[in-house]
């Protein structure tokens, strides 16, 4: 069984009021992973969908949900991919990849068929799954960790020393307009995107991973002048609006895959947000 959920976008007025239930109900996705289940929430940000595929012990199909009234998941859309779990066999159409941990997937508009497999049963892939609209066809690529543009950010000083893995991004491969990318904190940092930053032109949505058992991020949404938490667990994902910051603090390092979605593909188009002015 697959499960679909569709959420409405807010506005700041509508989540200024919102207690911690009605932030966790509307940004939070608890369950992105569940075995041999496709799991996807659409978002009416930019019209985004987030979920994960967890093949065990069967092969699985992306889902059409009534939702996107298309005769096919893609035939409107493109679809981004990263395995955070065992090695993943993904065919999209007459094509097959094999996806190690932490390799990435697109798969553009026009694939009619997409199933998710696991190599071994014993150790199940875990397929992170974002996609947006799209207006063009671009080629189905694999991109490795290897084929990245890689940046590195932040000191051990202020918390936040981390590597940015560009995986799906116009500077690696084609793309109409998602975008998506991992960040992995060092050891002693635990701060992402801070200092932090909004994006009018672009909504967003992160999924935390490798968070120690027992360990949990805080991750901080809102106008910079009117900031909300949320607390996440491992393999759990959230939306995040644009005119929303997205940042996080962790009580360990952790990492996490960014996604995003709107009118440009600049990922430097950031309205920057000074720590000392946030509220």
């Amino acid at each position: 069984m697959n499960k679909f959920e569709s959420r409405y976008a807010q506005s700041p007025k509508e989540v200024k009021q919102m207690d911690t239930a009605a932030l966790r109900e509307n940004f939070l996705i608890e369950n992105v992973f569940e075995a041999d289940q496709v799991n996807l929430t659409l978002s009416h940000f930019d019209r985004y969908i987030v979920g994960g595929a967890m093949p065990v012990g069967q092969t699985l199909e992306l889902p059409n949900p009534d939702d996107l009234n298309a005769t096919y998941f893609l035939e409107r859309r493109e679809l981004g991919i990263i395995n955070v779990g065992g090695k993943a066999i993904v065919t999209a159409d007459a094509e097959t990849f094999e996806l190690e941990y932490k390799e990435a997937l697109y798969i553009g508009k026009g694939t009619q068929s997409v199933t998710f497999a696991s190599a071994d049963a014993a150790q199940p892939a875990k397929l992170y799954i974002n996609s947006a609209p799209a207006h063009h066809t671009y080629p189905t690529k694999k991109v490795s960790k290897a084929d990245a543009e890689i940046v590195e950010l932040g000191t051990p000083e202020t918390a936040n020393h981390r590597v940015i893995n560009k995986l799906l991004v116009n500077s690696v491969l084609p793309t109409c307009q998602l975008q998506m990318g991992m960040t992995e904190l060092k050891s002693g940092s635990v701060w992402n995107t801070m200092p932090a930053h909004t994006h009018d032109r672009r909504m967003e949505a992160y999924f935390y991973f490798e968070v120690p058992q027992g360990q949990s991020v805080c991750h901080f949404m809102g106008q910079p002048q009117e900031t909300r938490h949320i607390w996440m667990q491992n393999d759990q994902a959230v939306i995040s609006p644009n005119w929303s910051i997205h940042s996080g603090a962790g009580t360990s390092n952790y990492t996490f895959i960014w996604g995003m979605a709107g009118e440009n593909l600049d990922y430097g188009d950031m309205d920057h947000c000074a720590i000392t002015e946030l509220k």
